[in-house]
């Protein structure tokens, strides 16, 4: 290879996911992980737990804060479906071998459902128990009636989702270092917002 060749390889830009895409992918794993922290807090500690150690405004601002979260992460989830379907996804630099491909397109369809159920889950949930639903200091409508029951079952599948989600970032987490540190396949400058 020449060296202009060789200059023009190294100077070119590999594919990336539109600006909107990959702000919406960071401001989602930002608020996600926000919203773990803020539920394993409210987990750990159940309500009584947590007004003995914070006191009812604080307790109350873990509650509102983790409700907020969860909403603003159905939100964005809906804009990044809109903007998916819109803009689409930039090809590999370097074609993946199928079993990553295959693998890659099951952990990114699982991260969209679980993303849209979770908050959705939460949401029928806390509306069922009888508890406002809110976006910081805004009471949403509830969208489904009084059910204690209902809100048991639905709270413990919020919780289920959780706990795969976790999972699902740990592996998703594992496999961009994969590409960013082993293969050095350009993988990550996809989503990255700097090169």
């Amino acid at each position: 290879m020449s060296n202009a060749a060789a200059a023009s390889a190294g100077s070119r830009t590999p594919p990336r996911y539109a600006l909107v895409q990959r702000l919406l992918h960071w401001l989602i794993v930002v608020l996600v992980v926000l919203a773990l922290i803020a539920g394993g807090t409210i987990g750990y500690f159940g309500f009584s737990g947590l007004r003995d150690m914070f006191g009812p405004a604080g307790t109350d601002f873990v509650y509102t804060t983790h409700k907020t979260l969860g909403v603003l992460v159905l939100g964005f989830m809906l804009l990044r479906v809109l903007t998916r379907l819109g803009f689409g996804k930039p090809a590999y630099a370097q074609p993946l071998p199928a079993p990553q491909r295959i693998a890659s397109q099951i952990v990114h369809a699982l991260f969209y459902v679980l993303l849209l159920a979770m908050p959705v889950l939460g949401w029928l949930a806390t509306a069922s128990g009888g508890f406002p639903v809110n976006l910081f200091h805004i009471e949403l409508p509830g969208l489904i009636g009084r059910d204690k029951e209902l809100s048991e079952a639905l709270f413990l599948w919020h919780r289920y989702v959780g706990y795969a989600l976790m999972g699902l970032i740990v592996i998703h987490v594992a496999g961009a270092l994969y590409h960013w540190r082993v293969r050095r396949d350009e993988v990550m400058q996809r989503i990255s917002l700097f090169r």
